[in-house]
């Protein structure tokens, strides 16, 4: 959008549009770190697909089912703080490259845990997956933001992590046609095939289908690692901050800066409520709907490009609109739908649900972004914690299950869901203001 188009100079200047995304000469790396965005988006989503799979092949309750989603973001707690502090004396590129050998490591092992038919063995690989996932996400975050002008940060993080949601889109429907086999056994036609003997080479084969999507992924972002060794990628905003200032900063520095650790708390109660609603999104849409699950596998898959439009668009209007302003717009919409979702479980809770993904799209990117301003030599280590409060996604998932076991109400069990998007609005019209912190 060119300057002219702009409503005012003011506004320009508070939203940081004008500025240009990314300074001359690095343009490569920004495109192959902002592909990273679109790489983890992938097994992020495909989690949905195995928890429902898993469900079926391992016969698990959807409280069990919910801890496929907490030993995936055990790795993101876990590895986040080791992430930044190898980046913070390696740099960037080294933890970027450290994060898909192992992401690579974690799809592999799929075909061992198919194999000897070990759901703990699949909570293992998922785990390393995600903690290579920390390692991008502690990277992929900062770099990003700090890669050009500080006043477009936002811009630029919303336009990267737009690519995130398409990685989404992908995940689902590559486990919608490739892991899901459209066969759903009535109890009756399970005692069949019990009687009959087949019903193990049944649970064995739903299990087998997991394995080619992930080793071809695998594949994949193991050569994207190799592009990027090739690559030369220039210092950063903040490395080079790390280098001229006297004071490198201290980690306990971080606590005298109210908005930064609101923000860690607003990240964990986003990541509670995207995952605790995709990850149940399928079993909402069967409950309510009685649809198969192919069907609820599009439904998910058409969610997520609604939350990829919703960054997309989220983007555009910054240019007009202050981004924590923005964000809590979307988090009253968000707290508007998810009540309905409650309130008028069938068609109408369905499509309220669907719509959440819109306005969550920019929650992620924005809280982030908000959160690292002006913390200087302790941006990667911010970041990092900002990154571990993703473990908001397997505290509040096994949570949403949980709530469903006692209530065997999906719809109540979203309340869960409900209580995270009150606090994110607060958080965007207050707790993301930046106040002076105090000297120690």
């Amino acid at each position: 959008m060119h300057s002219s188009e702009l409503p005012t100079a003011r506004t320009q200047e508070r939203s940081g549009a004008g500025h240009k995304l990314v300074l001359p000469g690095n343009t490569l790396p920004f495109v192959l770190v902002t592909a990273l965005f679109f790489f983890w988006g992938i097994p992020n989503n495909l989690n949905d697909i195995l928890i429902k799979q898993f469900m079926k092949s391992f016969e698990i309750s959807r409280f069990e089912a919910g801890f496929l989603q907490s030993a995936f973001y055990m790795g993101y707690f876990l590895l986040s703080i080791p992430a930044a502090l190898i980046m913070k004396k390696y740099g960037y590129k080294s933890g970027l490259v450290i994060g898909l050998f192992l992401y690579s490591a974690g799809t592999f092992l799929f075909w061992p845990a198919a194999i000897v038919q070990q759901y703990s063995f699949f909570l293992f690989a998922l785990f390393v997956i995600a903690s290579g996932l920390a390692f991008l996400e502690t990277g992929a975050n900062p770099f990003v933001a700090v890669l050009g002008d500080p006043k477009s940060s936002e811009r630029r993080l919303n336009f990267s992590q737009a690519f995130n949601p398409l990685g989404a889109v992908v995940g689902v429907l590559i486990g919608t046609i490739f892991i899901f086999s459209g066969i759903e056994l009535s109890p009756g036609e399970v005692t069949a095939m019990k009687a009959a003997g087949t019903y193990d080479a049944y649970l064995e084969h739903e299990t087998m289908r997991v394995v080619t999507p992930y080793l071809v992924l695998g594949s994949v972002v193991f050569l994207w690692a190799l592009l990027i060794i090739k690559t030369k990628f220039p210092r950063a905003a903040d490395e080079m901050h790390d280098e001229t200032e006297t004071s490198k900063g201290r980690a306990r520095d971080l606590l005298h800066h109210r908005h930064f650790v609101l923000g860690v708390i607003a990240q964990f109660f986003y990541v509670g409520a995207q995952v605790g609603t995709w990850s149940y999104f399928i079993q909402y849409v069967q409950d309510y709907t009685g649809q198969p699950e192919k069907v609820a596998g599009y439904f998910l898959t058409g969610t997520l490009v609604a939350f990829g439009v919703g960054r997309f668009t989220a983007t555009y209007l910054m240019n007009f609109i202050q981004p924590n302003k923005l964000m809590g717009i979307y988090g009253i919409a968000n707290v508007v739908l998810v009540t309905i979702g409650v309130l008028f479980p069938g068609w109408i809770g369905v499509w309220a649900i669907f719509l959440t993904s819109f306005f969550m799209s920019l929650m992620f990117p924005t809280i982030f972004a908000l959160g690292i301003k002006r913390l200087g030599p302790n941006t990667k280590l911010g970041g990092s914690m900002i990154v571990m409060a993703i473990i908001g996604g397997a505290v509040f998932t096994p949570m949403v299950g949980l709530v469903f076991e006692l209530t065997h109400s999906m719809a109540l069990a979203m309340l869960v869901v409900l209580v995270c998007y009150v606090f994110i609005t607060y958080y965007s019209f207050v707790g993301s203001k930046v106040r002076t912190a105090p000297r120690a």
